[in-house]
């Protein structure tokens, strides 16, 4: 009797979601070394919770795809491309690797809809729901960028807007305590 209850298809795409969260959770060090680099603490900060984050997201669909009966196969991840060369670049790289993520994501949930497969489906409604506030927050931070004065922005506007990012509320779970049906 075969127990799997998860396509070859869909565990092969969760598969490849688990390597794109873990590039996704190294573009987030790459940034936080970077601001660290040039002294922009609040920014580290928020860079290295994002990272967590990332990393909670990758533990996440592991954890379901072995749930299903599925093999989880762990991929390398290429090198994060270049560092910014200012704040503004920054915030565009985080914008850039979460769209790609929320690109991946609904690529994946309309494979459940074609597969008819609604426990795999119930199950990434947490992590669109995660992609579309960590969209919405990459554009609202990518805005304050533009604001203080983009790439151009000068050392007391580059100071505030550090300051406001480190104070960026952000709690995230761990990620046996996250529970689709409920958040």
């Amino acid at each position: 009797m075969n127990t799997t209850r998860i396509s070859k298809n869909l565990q092969n795409a969760l598969n490849k979601q688990i390597t794109l969260e873990a590039f996704s959770a190294q573009i987030y060090l790459m940034l936080a070394c970077w601001a660290d680099d040039n002294r922009l603490d609040g920014i580290k900060s928020f860079m290295m919770k994002h990272s967590q984050e990332e990393r909670v997201h990758m533990a996440k669909i592991i954890e379901y795809i072995q749930e299903r009966g599925g093999s989880v196969k762990i991929e390398a991840i290429q090198k994060p491309g270049p560092e910014p060369k200012n704040v503004l670049q920054c915030f565009e790289a985080v914008l850039k690797q979460e769209i790609e993520n929320t690109e991946s994501i609904y690529k994946i949930v309309k494979m459940c809809i074609d597969e008819e497969d609604w426990a795999t489906w119930n199950f990434l409604q947490w992590l669109v729901m995660e992609q579309r506030e960590e969209e919405k927050l990459a554009l609202d931070l990518l805005d304050k960028a533009k604001l203080a004065g983009g790439a151009n922005m000068s050392d007391a506007a580059k100071f505030d807007f550090n300051k406001t990012i480190g104070q960026t509320g952000q709690e995230f779970p761990v990620a046996d305590n996250i529970n689709p049906l409920t958040e």
